[in-house]
């Protein structure tokens, strides 16, 4: 005998997600919007109408009349109570809560709400249903979920609007994240996944519980919305989809330009110069790295003998290789030994009387046609340049640390920078495996712009009290699969680094989201730093 269909209503069609999810098994579907008396069969109802508490606790008690006693009632909630809804249902043995932090396809966990009066069975049935609609169990409370939803929207929105102002494109946004900050997906790939209605309506719904106007959805996606251009299901929101949901956007159009550089400089000799001079060298360029003063250019090409050392013994590349490297490679401290290059860059300290006083001297020594770039992520590349006489030469080289694992740079041209200088800086990306992503010239650039209002709302959080560090971090890794949550992420940039950069970006924009913690600010003061010194977030004595 052919064993029997689990037949699973589905209620609301509020979450599109659920339907195929559900849809993409073997079990049979209702869906059952208007009529509730076809859930008559149902061994399973899921409701997924807007969390509004009496309204779903009486459709709890309309679906106790219709279905048979042992159907299994899930409804999902993000705010309301499953007990009280369990307690008012008639049934409250066989309810349970359903909590989504982040929705298919771009999520991939819920957490199975229980309470005292679930029986067993139902416990069981409901992780059994949670598996067959592909979805991992977690455990996060509802003051957390509510938390981290609080901040990765505000997030989103924050870069729909970097979108909507125009400051780059949105392959560079995407790009950005992802490689910057190792995330699974970019934030505007991110919102047409979870469905731009969707997004719209939980942003409306944040900033009417919070009264947080950064929740308010941005012109730009309200418009979407209104056209039907709804994401990834629609083949058409912040980016266009094919038919079968892959990405279709046209690619960037190579340079016209034909571009090699064959000699770099480096100016500088900490952890970026190093890294810096490490990846053009490997790449197979001559590279000249001029540290202040001869001691630390001995200590610069130590630094680059051990990381490549380092790397042979892990199996990266060969001896060949390395000596290859080091063989392209020089350490000075005779600015004259960049008279020849093709592009010289500077990391020294982030200061900016320090770098206005490095490109004067550029200027002077490099050849005519030579391009400088500034490798600052906060200060301005326009005013580096102005020390210079040819600031049509200068860009901004944003690299990663460390640089040679970092595959992003985000390169920032000036209302000066000329095409041939921008082309030089891209082809110097390309040779050496680098990503580049173009801005234009001011603090934060991409990466820092959208991530520090994202950490400096944790810190925020932790504040309000209802949450903490542990919990915040692994519900953001778990539900949203970012590599590590974010007060990891700011032990890790260190405390002092992430301090310097809210007070930069503060000092550009005037935001509140810009400001910088005060309680990062007390941390700073008492000397903890995150993982460098032990004492952080994540990590104390």
């Amino acid at each position: 005998m052919e064993e029997r269909r689990t037949v699973i209503g589905v209620i609301g069609g509020n979450d599109d997600w659920v339907l195929d999810a559900v849809r993409g098994t073997d079990h049979e579907v209702i869906t059952a919007e208007h009529d509730l008396d076809a859930l008559v069969r149902a061994d399973i109802v899921i409701d997924t109408t807007p969390d509004v508490q009496h309204e779903k606790a009486a459709l709890l008690q309309r679906l106790d009349a219709i279905c048979p006693l042992d159907t299994l009632l899930v409804t999902m909630i993000s705010t309301s109570s499953a007990e009280h809804l369990a307690a008012l249902s008639g049934r409250p043995s066989h309810v349970v809560g359903l909590r989504v932090p982040l929705p298919p396809p771009a999520g991939t966990g819920a957490e199975l709400l229980l309470t005292p009066m679930t029986s067993t069975t139902t416990a069981g049935r409901a992780s059994v249903l949670l598996k067959s609609l592909g979805l991992t169990e977690l455990t996060i409370g509802a003051a957390t979920a509510s938390a981290i939803r609080e901040l990765v929207f505000s997030y989103l929105n924050r870069s729909a609007a970097l979108l909507e102002e125009g400051y780059a494109s949105r392959e560079d946004i995407d790009t950005a994240m992802r490689l910057g900050c190792g995330l699974p997906s970019g934030p505007l790939e991110l919102l047409d996944h979870i469905g731009l209605d969707t997004a719209h309506d939980l942003m409306i719904d944040l900033m009417d519980r919070t009264g947080d106007k950064s929740f308010h959805p941005t012109g730009l996606l309200s418009s979407l919305v209104d056209a039907g251009h709804l994401g990834r299901r629609t083949g058409r929101g912040l980016h266009s989809y094919d038919d079968q949901g892959n990405r279709s956007d046209p690619g960037r159009d190579a340079s016209p330009l034909d571009v090699q550089v064959r000699r770099v400089g480096v100016v500088g000799a900490g952890t970026m110069a190093c890294g810096i001079a490490e990846v053009a060298a490997a790449a197979g360029m001559t590279t000249i790295l001029v540290a202040r003063d001869r001691t630390k250019a001995g200590r610069a090409l130590e630094t680059l003998t051990a990381s490549l050392t380092k790397s042979v013994r892990r199996g990266r590349i060969s001896v060949q290789t390395k000596q290859a490297a080091l063989d392209r490679f020089e350490a000075t401290d005779d600015m004259e030994a960049l008279a020849d290059c093709d592009l010289v860059i500077e990391a020294v300290a982030e200061n900016t009387a320090v770098k206005r006083a490095v490109f004067t001297a550029l200027d002077r020594t490099c050849k005519p046609d030579a391009v400088l770039a500034t490798t600052t992520s906060s200060l301005s590349v326009t005013t580096c340049a102005s020390a210079t006489e040819r600031p049509q030469s200068v860009v901004g080289l944003h690299f990663f640390n460390p640089a040679t694992a970092m595959k992003l740079v985000e390169l920032s041209c000036t209302d000066a920078t000329s095409d041939q200088a921008a082309a030089v800086a891209r082809a110097f990306c390309r040779q050496t495996g680098k990503t580049s992503v173009d801005c234009h010239d001011r603090a934060g650039f991409i990466v820092n712009f959208l991530l520090f209002p994202y950490l400096s709302r944790a810190i925020g959080l932790l504040e309000a009290g209802d949450v903490t560090v542990a919990e915040v971090d692994r519900c953001v890794e778990q539900a949203f699969g970012y590599p590590m949550g974010p007060f990891k992420l700011l032990d890790t940039i260190g405390l002092d680094v992430s301090l310097a950069i809210q007070r930069r970006l503060h000092e550009e924009f005037g935001t509140a989201e810009h400001a910088p913690s005060p309680v990062l600010e007390a941390m700073v003061a008492a000397g903890w730093l995150g993982r460098k010194n032990g004492r952080g977030f994540t990590t104390a004595p």
